[in-house]
């Protein structure tokens, strides 16, 4: 298989052909760290594609109560690499996915199992793309415009390199550069977002799949991030960016643990980094891409989980414990004055409530689900096409506490459940009550994929969101098409 670095070798997994560790941008080491992706120089001979190259730099928590673990070892800075799954090496010109994995900026990896492109490319004769691109510090410190580095969001700049390396390999593959989907699930999904319309002259992509996007969560502005980059350097014990190009990346890592711990806001979702809004890479907040401009015009798949911010607090004790009072100070931050109405309306909205149910919803609204779908209102109010759902379906897991939490759709979307038997956000699953919801999503899926409309026989019909009747497609037990879910 000839690409345009170089010829490289991939494996045959059954009927799938599958090429992994496949550079599409420079090694980002030395000088290069925290400059915008390069061009990678090729290679002479044949590259072996058999296996996976190193997830980006960072750090994994075994044992975590709802996924188990997020991210695969090893892990090394020469990981700007894309796998790709295709069902033949022929000019058959297949729909393309490209998958970008979420995981708040800071884990995840093209090379974990749960992302893998086999049942998509199977069941819906798709030629499949993830990627790996720059996580935590690597990817999203900003410095000084005049500190020898790009302002920021290098994280960006690497998601874009793997576009363009799509665009002009993908053909070779069996897949058609003018029929491509960007897919990706929170972080992954606001990068989809930030990736709309780019490309210049070149179209890189047709349609987006925004799971779980948090466009409530709000971005970095340069004072900000410039904050947060002194802090990191005082905690990594460097002075300044050449000193801390210096630095091996496991201390990288381990000084963004300590950044975690010294930047969290009780009872708000946070993450350590956020795409900055520098001027330059980020004129504007992603989702804006899709409502004006080049963006505009990207065929929009979006929704949530229910209870998305289950994920974040429900298994933590701290929270499980809050007080009435303490979500009532949280609630301030948002309602102000109307707090208590607030907190009011929310614990008449879920019989027997109790504070960290208040708290999850009123986060999930937040984050996710008010923003999401005002969103969609825009989208509609412009007569672009947009598709929402809510994935309603509960874990049995923990008693049912979860309900159905942040990244509880993956396996669904992908159906391979089987790919997440470590998370123990599944454990009493029956394949009875979840294989079907699965073959269900995975098909609506492949559908919007291949032709711009997630409809197919096995669910409902799901009509386009608009301002008359807000349909909104609700996955749980029993599939159904619902109406009036505008925010409130």
């Amino acid at each position: 298989m000839n690409t345009h670095s170089g010829r490289i070798r991939g494996i045959a997994e059954g009927d799938i052909v599958v090429f992994k560790g496949v550079p599409y941008a420079a090694l980002p080491v030395g000088p290069l760290r925290w400059l915008p992706a390069q061009p990678h120089p090729g290679w002479s001979g044949t590259l072996d594609a058999t296996t996976y190259s190193p997830s980006s730099p960072q750090a994994v928590r075994e044992g975590d109560p709802v996924l188990g673990s997020h991210g695969l070892p090893p892990f090394d800075e020469d990981c700007l690499t894309l796998n790709v799954w295709t069902p033949g090496t022929d000019d058959a010109r297949r729909p393309v996915l490209v998958w970008i994995h979420g995981g708040a900026f800071i884990s995840g990896s093209g090379a974990m199992p749960q992302y893998s492109g086999e049942t998509f490319a199977r069941a819906g004769d798709l030629v499949v793309v993830n990627l790996n691109y720059r996580l935590g510090p690597l990817g999203l410190l900003y410095f000084e415009p005049d500190d020898g580095a790009e302002h920021g969001n290098v994280w960006l700049t690497d998601q874009l390199a793997a576009l363009r390396w799509v665009h002009d390999n993908i053909a070779a593959f069996g897949g058609d550069p003018g029929n491509v989907t960007v897919a990706g699930q929170s972080a992954g999904a606001l990068s989809a977002a930030a990736l709309a319309g780019r490309g210049g002259a070149t179209r890189l992509f047709q349609r987006a799949i925004l799971q779980s996007a948090p466009l409530g969560m709000p971005l970095s502005r340069p004072a900000e991030s410039l904050a947060r980059t002194a802090a990191y350097l005082e905690i990594a014990g460097a002075k300044d960016i050449e000193e801390l190009r210096t630095v091996p990346w496991p201390l990288l890592v381990e000084a963004t643990v300590r950044l975690v711990g010294a930047t969290g806001e009780w009872g708000h979702w946070t993450a350590p980094f956020m795409p900055v809004l520098d001027g330059s890479t980020v004129l504007r907040h992603p989702v804006e891409n899709l409502l004006g401009g080049p963006g505009a015009d990207i065929d929009v798949l979006i929704g949530w989980t229910r209870e998305e911010a289950s994920f974040h607090f429900t298994l933590n004790k701290m929270y499980a414990a809050a007080t009435k009072e303490q979500v009532l100070r949280r609630a301030q931050d948002t309602f102000g004055g109307s707090a208590a109405e607030a907190y009011a309306a929310y614990a008449a909205a879920r019989p027997g409530a109790r504070p960290i149910d208040v708290l999850v919803d009123l986060t999930t609204d937040e984050a996710f689900r008010k923003p999401i779908l005002a969103f969609a209102e825009a989208r509609a109010a412009k007569g672009r096409p947009v598709w929402a759902y809510e994935f309603d379906f509960p874990t049995p897991a923990y008693d049912g506490r979860l309900g159905a939490p942040h990244c509880l759709d993956l396996p669904f979307v992908f159906d391979n459940l089987a790919a997440w038997s470590h998370a123990p956000f599944l454990a009493g699953l029956h394949a009875r009550t979840s294989d079907g919801l699965a073959k269900s999503m995975h098909q609506a899926w492949i559908s919007f994929i291949r032709t711009g409309d997630p409809n197919h026989p096995a669910i409902p019909r799901w009509d386009r969101y608009d301002q008359r009747t807000r349909t909104t497609m609700r996955f749980d037990r029993v599939t159904t098409a619902v109406s009036h879910l505008a925010p409130h």
